[in-house]
């Protein structure tokens, strides 16, 4: 900034950061919006938040939004924060480890990607559903998508992932264009809960935007929209 040269940041942010916006999702709403949930689902007892590598700062914030809901509830529920790791491999195993030793839980939630996916996995293996045990986390891995489908997570969040990167793409290319005079401008690209009920968009899409493609494409819709 000094130097001149335009700072943005997107997907992970801290107060005081000297930037010209962020652009991503405000992570400690988004996960008192997970804990609320929670409380919902659960309604006392033993929980679980998993966290792929604590401290992190795209994915501590919701962990400590998730508490700080669930201690304004007042509802007593308990919300363990477990450590699963960087890879795939470390969140699957630690969550089944975990689950194999406190079988007596009531909800497995998580704030990243893998760990969402992991619990995904744990649930289908052990048909927790069935035992009233809730589930559920953030991002939209294939997997993740297939568990909320077929009744083994109760929903995902999604982050407009996509909306990350074009925003703050955007924002620099106009503060270039106009010589500083337009562009910057925080950007909370928000939260969305994926449930069964709205799932099968997701899974049947492919595009750049929400799917697994990187093809340039104009995705139809119709009927009414909801919100």
């Amino acid at each position: 900034m000094e130097a001149g040269i335009p700072v943005f940041s997107y997907n992970a942010d801290t107060k005081g950061n000297d930037r010209l916006a962020y652009i991503g999702q405000d992570l400690f709403a988004s996960g008192q919006a997970l804990g609320r949930r929670i409380v919902e689902l659960v309604g006392e007892g033993q929980a679980v938040g998993f966290i792929a590598t604590p401290g992190q700062l795209n994915i501590q914030p919701r962990l400590d939004g998730a508490k700080d809901a669930i201690k304004a509830s007042g509802k007593k529920i308990v919300l363990d924060e477990v450590a699963t790791g960087p890879t795939v491999n470390e969140e699957v195993s630690r969550v089944d480890a975990y689950y194999v030793g406190h079988k007596d839980i009531k909800g497995m939630f998580a704030v990243d990607a893998g760990s969402t996916m992991a619990v995904g996995k744990a649930m289908e293996k052990y048909g927790l559903h069935a035992k009233g045990v809730h589930a559920g986390g953030f991002d939209l891995l294939p997997e993740t998508l297939d568990a909320i489908a077929n009744d083994h997570l109760d929903f995902t969040i999604d982050q407009q992932a996509y909306l990350r990167g074009f925003y703050t793409v955007m924002e620099m290319a106009m503060f270039k264009l106009s010589g500083g005079l337009s562009g910057p401008a925080e950007v909370n690209t928000g939260l969305k809960f994926v449930a069964k009920s709205d799932v099968a968009p997701y899974r049947t899409t492919h595009s750049r935007y929400e799917g697994a493609s990187s093809a340039q494409a104009v995705i139809p819709r119709s009927g009414p929209i909801s919100t």
